[in-house]
C-alpha cells in the first residue's frame, strides 16, 4: 500500500492518500478545500489517479474538497449514508467495502460526533490501517454537544467498531493538537483518557458532558457547505447553456475559455483545440476580451463554467453562455482533444 499522512496548519485536519501501487488507484480521506493544490499536485507527482475522494463525516472546523476533486479529477465522493447530504456519488452503509485495486476500504459507521461518522478501515492483505475522523483521536475523542452528539452512541461506536479491530491496528485520527501522528487500538484501549483503561459508559457521559467547549469557529460556514461536498449551493440561476454538439459546431465563431486548473489539461479529458486557459479562480480580470465578445467557458463537467459564466456576467460581459457537460462529455462524444503528449499543447491551448 502506498500511504501519505498530509496536515492542514490552520484546521489542524489530517488528510490521507492511500493507493495501490500496482493499479495505481487512489482515495483521499478528508481533504481540505484550501489543500487542494498541494494534493492534486501530489497525485501528478506520484502518477496516481484519484478515484474516491472519501470523508470520514460532515465537518464542521473546515470546508471539503471532495466536490472539487470531483469536478477537476473525476474522483466519486463518498460519504455515509446518516450524514443527510445528497451531494455524494456514494452513500455508504455500515459494512459496504469499495475497492480500490487490491486495496479494500470498509466503511464502520461509528456516530456519536455527529450521526454520519464513519471510520474507514483500509486492507492490504493482512494489514489494516484504521482511519477514524473525529469518533477518536489519539488519547481523546471528537465532542459530542453539537451537530447530532450523543456521548452514549460515541461510547458503543468506539467499544463496537473501534475497540474490536486488533489490537495492533494502526489508528489515524482526523485531527491532533499537539503533534502525534498515530497510535494503535491498543494504545487506546489502555491510555485514552476519555474511553480507556475501562472507563464506563456513564463516566464517559459525565467526562463529555462537563467539558464545555466554545463552538468551531467556521461552524456556520463549513457546515452547510460540507453538506454540498464544498461546492456552492447551485448552479447560479439565469447562466445560460448550450451542448457540446453546438460548441463544436460554432467553434470559430466564439471565443473558447477552458476555466479549468493548469494540471488539468495534461490530465486524461485534454484540451479542446482553439481555447484559452483562464482558471476560475483568475476570473475576471483574468479574461482580456471586450465585454461583447461572443464567449464559451467550459471546465470538467460544467459547474465551475457556470460559476465562471455568473462571474462574467456580473463584471459586464454580455453574451456569455457555459458548455453544460464540460469536458467530461466532449470526450464522450469523441470531439477531438489536444492530449498531453502533443508538444502543441500548452503554447496553442493556453494564453492570458
Amino acid at each position: 500500500m502506498l500511504f501519505r499522512q498530509l496536515f492542514d496548519h490552520a484546521s489542524s485536519t489530517y488528510t490521507y492518500l492511500v493507493a495501490d501501487p500496482e493499479t495505481r488507484e487512489a482515495a483521499l480521506i478528508d481533504a481540505v478545500r484550501e489543500q487542494i493544490d498541494r494534493d492534486t499536485g501530489l497525485l501528478a507527482e506520484l502518477d496516481l489517479k484519484l478515484v474516491y475522494a472519501l470523508e470520514t463525516h460532515v465537518h464542521a472546523d473546515h470546508v471539503t474538497a471532495s466536490g472539487l476533486l470531483r469536478e477537476r479529477l473525476g474522483a466519486r465522493t463518498v460519504l455515509s449514508a446518516a450524514a443527510g447530504a445528497g451531494c455524494p456519488d456514494i452513500l455508504v452503509e455500515d459494512g459496504q467495502v469499495l475497492e480500490l485495486g487490491a486495496l479494500r476500504i470498509e466503511a464502520r459507521h461509528t456516530p456519536g460526533h455527529t450521526d454520519g461518522d464513519v471510520t474507514y478501515v483500509v486492507r492490504d492483505g493482512d494489514d489494516a490501517l484504521a482511519f477514524t475522523g473525529d469518533t477518536m483521536l489519539i488519547r481523546g475523542c471528537g465532542r459530542t454537544d453539537f451537530q447530532q452528539g450523543d456521548a452514549e452512541r460515541l461510547y458503543d461506536s468506539v467499544h463496537q467498531q473501534i475497540f474490536s479491530l486488533p489490537d495492533e491496528t494502526p489508528i489515524y485520527p482526523g485531527h491532533d493538537y499537539r503533534g502525534f501522528t498515530s497510535t494503535t487500538v491498543g494504545e487506546e484501549k489502555k491510555l485514552n483518557r476519555r474511553l480507556g483503561g475501562g472507563t464506563s459508559k456513564a463516566r464517559f457521559v459525565q467526562i463529555m458532558r462537563d467539558l464545555k467547549l466554545a463552538h468551531p469557529k467556521q461552524i456556520d460556514v463549513a457546515v452547510p457547505a460540507n453538506l454540498r461536498c464544498g461546492l456552492p449551493s447551485e448552479r447560479p440561476q439565469g447562466v445560460v447553456e448550450v451542448s457540446e454538439e453546438w460548441v463544436r459546431e460554432h467553434a470559430d465563431e466564439v471565443r473558447l475559455v477552458d476555466v479549468r486548473e493548469p494540471a488539468e489539461l495534461q490530465g486524461e479529458l485534454g484540451a479542446m483545440p482553439g481555447a484559452e486557459l483562464v482558471p476560475l479562480d483568475t476570473l475576471p480580470g483574468g479574461l482580456d476580451a471586450p465585454t461583447d465578445a461572443q464567449i464559451v467557458v467550459f471546465c470538467r463537467s460544467g459547474g465551475r463554467s457556470a460559476r465562471a459564466a455568473q462571474a462574467l456576467a456580473d463584471a459586464g460581459f454580455t453574451h456569455v453562455v457555459s458548455m453544460g457537460g464540460g469536458m467530461a462529455r466532449w470526450n464522450e462524444l469523441g470531439f477531438p482533444v489536444i492530449r498531453a503528449a502533443e508538444p502543441q499543447a500548452a503554447a496553442e491551448g493556453a494564453c492570458g
